[in-house]
């Protein structure tokens, strides 16, 4: 299986979110994985976010050497090219930034990779667009809202974009970035969350996440009617 940039993308629009997380405990992050993929994720996200994550990342993409293997295994929080090389090396399908570097996308795009940079200004989103990102991380969702996005996309089209940070498991909070123009959601603690994973509650986690896809099947089946 092909996972380059247009397959990622496709593969990111076609589930209509991006679930992504870190944990230190590797067989724990291993776990948490199995059980989204079981809920139906095949594109999920693992953030940079600790000195473990590395290591952890080559042994979540080891395991999925024999298991889960249409499963697409990005990395975020990448903001350095040493940080990119490493996880390029370590056979990441896409990059997630909190920010724009000119040079990590012009690296990423190389490599015929998704390059999905966070943005939070139409400056910002602008330099995005024009170094061809293939979709752009709208950050911190919550504080930047739908309407940011319904007032600024008219200027960048064919764009697309993914809110992160905020997004609400529940229906008129997702529905109104759908609204917007948004191809997926992004789904971090709301889905995830700290009590998640110290509890290792693998069966909240399916309900969760089964809970998303239905309120995002039906968001937009409305949307198209």
């Amino acid at each position: 299986m092909t996972k380059n940039k247009a397959a990622a993308i496709a593969a990111i629009q076609e589930q209509g979110m991006l679930p992504l997380f870190y944990d230190k405990d590797v067989a724990l992050s291993l776990e948490i994985i199995r059980t989204l993929y079981r809920a139906g994720v095949r594109v999920f996200e693992y953030t940079n976010r600790g000195p473990a994550a590395l290591e952890n990342f080559k042994y979540i993409k080891n395991a999925l050497k024999t298991e889960m293997q249409d499963l697409f295994l990005g990395v975020g929080t990448i903001k350095t090219k040493q940080e990119l090389s490493d996880f390029l090396q370590a056979d990441a399908d896409f990059i997630v930034c909190p920010v724009v570097d000119e040079e990590v996308g012009r690296l990423v795009h190389q490599v015929d990779k998704l390059w999905i940079p966070g943005c939070m200004t139409p400056t910002e989103i602008n330099i995005a667009y024009q170094q061809k990102a293939g979709i752009i991380k709208l950050f911190p969702a919550n504080i930047l809202g739908p309407g940011f996005l319904n007032a600024i996309k008219e200027l960048f089209p064919g764009q697309l974009f993914v809110p992160t940070g905020g997004v609400e498991i529940e229906e008129g909070n997702i529905r109104s970035w759908f609204e917007a123009g948004v191809c997926a959601v992004g789904m971090g603690s709301k889905l995830v969350s700290k009590q998640l994973l110290q509890n290792k509650d693998y069966e909240k986690l399916h309900s969760l996440t089964t809970q998303t896809f239905e309120i995002i099947k039906d968001v937009r089946e409305k949307l198209k009617a």
